[in-house]
């Protein structure tokens, strides 16, 4: 088939335009049709990045990223408490359909298990665009946590690990990096050790600093902030670091 008509995006549409490669697969599914091509992007230089953003992942919020890379700087939080909302009216739905066992129950099953696919690929995507636009309007790199085994270190109460398992951090931390790259800004991943623990402001570490999954009270300097956020600073710091080690003369 030659010549099928399809929309998309401005953006889409030119890199579409530009840079596509080989055949493109027709799907569909669900009522709708999908064109799948494959594009052949040219590389694009990756800057040498002015500090670094830190993105800190989690359940409550879905990503805390600082909006500069001092340690004086603020954070941006992506709630989760809408998100986990949706999700959890999705577990129950599924929940009674599973019960009932019928074709029509399979089918619909089948059917909202790709609806909610959907959904979190695009909350990611806008996340992950979101983050990657400030990093790259300020010049700066992005530090994620290495979440390499994430499910079978974090220890959480039964409603919070279903959630955990549910969520894809691993897709958006792989929306982050190929946005980035498109964009050649610098994504480093660092050690997630005591990130949530530790005093942005001092360095101090200690469970107690955290009373609570919103606070951040230093025992030791009495330094206040959003736990995230305080998360996501030190992120950025082990970001700076790290790139100063990879690049050293």
């Amino acid at each position: 088939m030659k010549g099928v008509a399809c929309t998309a995006s401005a953006d889409h549409l030119n890199t579409l335009a530009a840079y596509r490669k080989g055949e493109s697969d027709l799907l569909y599914r669900d009522g709708m049709w999908f064109l799948i091509a494959t594009c052949d992007l040219p590389d694009v230089p990756v800057r040498t990045p002015d500090g670094f953003t830190g993105v800190d992942l989690g359940i409550a919020n879905v990503a805390t990223a600082t909006s500069t890379g001092a340690a004086t700087g603020g954070g941006v939080r992506y709630s989760g408490k809408a998100l986990n909302a949706v999700r959890h009216r999705h577990r129950e739905l599924r929940r009674r359909l599973q019960a009932k066992k019928t074709k029509s129950a399979k089918r619909l099953l089948k059917k909202r298990r790709r609806k909610e696919a959907r959904f979190a690929a695009d909350i990611n995507h806008t996340i992950a665009r979101r983050i990657v636009t400030e990093a790259a309007r300020t010049g700066q790199g992005i530090a994620l946590e290495d979440l390499q085994g994430i499910r079978d270190r974090v220890r959480l109460r039964k409603p919070q690990r279903v959630t955990l398992h549910s969520w894809s951090f691993h897709q958006l931390g792989r929306f982050i990096a190929c946005k980035a790259a498109r964009a050649g800004v610098a994504v480093l991943h660092v050690d997630p050790a005591h990130t949530s623990q530790a005093c942005s402001a001092c360095g101090h570490i200690d469970k107690n600093n955290r009373p609570d999954q919103a606070r951040f009270a230093c025992t030791s300097c009495g330094f206040a902030e959003h736990a995230d956020v305080n998360a996501a600073r030190n992120i950025a710091s082990r970001g700076v670091t790290s790139w100063a080690v990879s690049h050293a003369a």
